[in-house]
C-alpha cells in the first residue's frame, strides 16, 4: 500500500510555493535546478508527493533558506506561520516586489501609509452594498 501524504507534506508544499514565488522562480526553473520535472514540483507543492530529505535540503539551498523554514515553527507568537499565510494571499508577493523596488525612502514610507489607510478603510467598509450608491 502506498504511503499517504500528510498535513506536514501539504505544509511543506505550500511553503515551497511561497518561497519559490518570492524568489521569482518558475516551477520549471526549480525543477531543473533540483533534477525533477515541473510536474514533480507541482506535486510537491500540492502535497501530493512527499519531498525526500535530500531533495528538500537542495530546494532549501536554492531558495536560500534553512530546511526548518518548511516546517511549523515553535515560537509562541506564530510569526513564521503568519508570514507564510500572508505570502499565500493573492498579490502579496507582487506587492512586496513592487515595494522593494522603491528606492526613495520617503516614497516607500508614503506607499506604506497608503496601504495602511486602505487596509483600515477595508475594515470599516460595510459588508452589504449601499442601496443609495447603486
Amino acid at each position: 500500500m502506498p504511503k499517504q501524504t500528510t498535513d506536514v507534506d501539504r505544509l511543506v508544499g505550500l511553503r515551497i510555493t511561497a518561497l519559490r514565488k518570492a524568489r521569482g522562480l518558475s516551477q520549471t526553473a526549480l525543477g531543473t535546478a533540483v533534477g525533477v520535472t515541473f510536474q514533480q514540483v507541482q506535486k510537491y507543492e500540492k502535497g501530493q508527493n512527499r519531498v525526500g530529505a535530500g531533495r528538500l535540503r537542495e530546494i532549501a539551498r536554492l531558495l536560500e533558506v534553512p530546511v526548518s523554514a518548511f516546517f511549523e515553527d515553535d515560537d509562541a507568537g506564530g510569526t513564521q506561520s503568519d508570514v507564510f499565510g500572508f505570502l499565500s494571499a493573492q498579490g502579496a508577493i507582487e506587492l512586496l516586489r513592487a515595494y522593494a523596488l522603491i528606492d526613495n525612502d520617503q516614497l516607500r514610507r508614503d506607499a506604506l501609509a497608503i496601504v495602511r489607510t486602505i487596509s483600515k478603510m477595508g475594515k470599516l467598509a460595510p459588508t452589504e452594498p449601499d442601496p443609495v450608491a447603486e
